[in-house]
């Protein structure tokens, strides 16, 4: 059975106080109202990592996750953090290849494809994501250029790794716009990441791997998105920085 999963990407936002009191609200309000067993994966910014792990602590189903890892091990490198220093703090997820990444920091499959194994090797599961553009949707085979960047990201994995991978899909064009993918839009890019899975991996695979969507998730969007059979749960923007509306998601999952 696949797991469900509410990942909120808190990106550079937040003071330490203000993470602080973010987490705090969120735990208490899950922990009077949510019924329900998704995991809730927050994303605070490096700094918090530690501090953020203290305060879920003793909150079932919740985990941390780093929005970024180095591709490389150690060395002189300045400013990256290493795969080896999360999982020296007990980090369990990672966000590997978020369009931001990819877009503002140029980094490419290759790049994306090594961090993905430096994660693994650490027993870090990678939050993988992929998406496509405005202009790539209007223009090209949009679904065969995600897929295509599923397969240069993580198709080099056995099938024993790639069940350990989350696939979050973001449509670039639905981050931070205040547009958001229909769920029969969603659904369908969702149907074809599984079946291109299943493709390389086999079926029983595929039905294991939870596929996560992300692009503008709001507390209203939220339950007509995820009842949709291919959808496993959110990777959630800027609704995540908001306690009340990130609680609603996680109640609609």
């Amino acid at each position: 059975m696949r797991n469900k999963i509410v990942a909120g990407n808190w990106k550079m936002n937040k003071t330490m106080e203000e993470a602080v009191a973010l987490t705090s609200e969120i735990v208490n309000m899950a922990k009077d109202e949510v019924t329900g067993d998704a995991q809730v994966i927050l994303c605070p910014p490096a700094l918090y990592l530690t501090t953020i792990q203290k305060y879920i602590a003793d909150a079932p189903n919740f985990s941390v996750a780093a929005q970024n890892v180095s591709d490389k091990l150690s060395g002189a490198y300045t400013g990256e953090i290493s795969a080896p220093m999360l999982q020296s703090i007990g980090v369990k997820y990672v966000l590997i290849g978020h369009s931001e990444r990819r877009q503002y920091f140029n980094e490419t499959d290759a790049i994306l494809a090594e961090k993905v194994n430096v994660a693994l090797a650490h027993d870090i599961a990678p939050i993988f994501c992929c998406g496509e553009s405005l202009e790539q949707r209007q223009n090209e085979d949009y679904i065969g250029f995600v897929k295509n960047q599923l397969t240069a990201g993580l198709f080099h994995l056995s099938k024993e790794q790639i069940l350990s991978v989350v696939i979050a899909y973001e449509p670039i064009w639905a981050i931070g716009t205040g547009l958001t993918a229909s769920a029969e839009q969603a659904q369908e890019m969702h149907a074809a990441l599984r079946s291109h899975v299943s493709e390389k991996y086999g079926q029983e695979v595929a039905d294991q791997l939870s596929i996560l969507y992300g692009g503008s998730v709001s507390a209203s969007s939220a339950p007509e998105l995820f009842a949709a059979p291919d959808i496993d749960g959110g990777l959630v923007g800027g609704a995540s920085l908001k306690s009340r509306d990130f609680t609603e998601i996680i109640k609609a999952r």
